[in-house]
């Protein structure tokens, strides 16, 4: 396998028209592959972000990650464009699933695409990757870590948005779910209400929840990280992707 890519900056276009920057790597080589949607995490669109998308790249996907605060302004640095959009209170739902759907639409319309779209999130990520899977036509989805799937945020919290837990019985494919046994959120407890929700509308999903992690242990740039969790999480996208989005 030659893991030769191409990366970089391109346009798409989000919800209701919206122009976004994200960022795409793909292989070079002409073999049909399948396209992975990165969705970042609430410190917004970064280069830790960037470094996954290759990943993804180098293993033989065509990825993208769309900067879903694109619209707070065009020159704007990231972690500006993060800060405003968390003043908002976040990004609203309905807005994230057309961008999700315009970079999905993207990536099937590249050379080469197998016409399978897979969704991975990190953080406020993984509760919108459960979400695009709820709302869009996806072949398979990872959460790694999403908080207010099960519960609302506390009233104090900047992110202002509802649990999803009634939503689930609209999960359109497999879900794999990525925890830490040391997070808050989401708790252990939100992961088993979930992992019961999705027993009882026979939904298929794989969870696993790693010892001496908390949230954000795939974050290689932050104290969070976890060396053995993120390397066995590793080992466990790529085999569920491998699975769900071959052609």
């Amino acid at each position: 396998m030659s893991d030769a890519m191409w990366a970089g900056t391109v346009a798409i276009t989000g919800n209701e028209g919206a122009e976004l920057e994200a960022y795409l790597a793909r292989p070079l080589d002409d073999r049909p592959r399948a396209g992975v949607v990165v969705i970042h995490h609430m410190p917004g669109y970064d280069e830790a972000t960037k470094e996954i998308v290759r990943r993804f790249a180098a293993n033989g996907y065509a990825a993208i990650c769309p900067n879903l605060y694109s619209r707070e302004g065009a020159g704007v640095s990231p972690d500006d464009q993060a800060a405003a959009a968390r003043a908002k209170g976040g990004v609203p739902d309905e807005q994230v699933v057309g961008d999700i759907a315009g970079a999905s639409e993207y990536l099937n319309s590249l050379d080469h695409a197998n016409g399978r779209i897979g969704v991975i999130g990190y953080c406020s990520g993984g509760r919108q990757s459960f979400l695009a899977a709820c709302s869009l036509d996806i072949d398979a989805a990872v959460d790694c870590y999403g908080a207010f799937v099960v519960n609302d945020p506390p009233a104090e919290f900047p992110l202002k948005v509802k649990s999803l837990l009634s939503k689930a019985p609209d999960l359109s494919c497999p879900l794999l779910g990525l925890f830490g046994a040391e997070d808050s959120h989401p708790g252990p407890e939100e992961v088993a209400v979930l992992s019961s929700q999705m027993d009882k509308l026979s939904k298929e999903h794989e969870f696993h929840t790693f010892p001496d992690a908390g949230h954000g242990f795939f974050s290689t740039d932050r104290p969070a990280y976890r060396p053995a969790a993120a390397v066995e999480g590793w080992k466990k996208i790529f085999a569920f992707f491998g699975h769900h989005l071959a052609a």
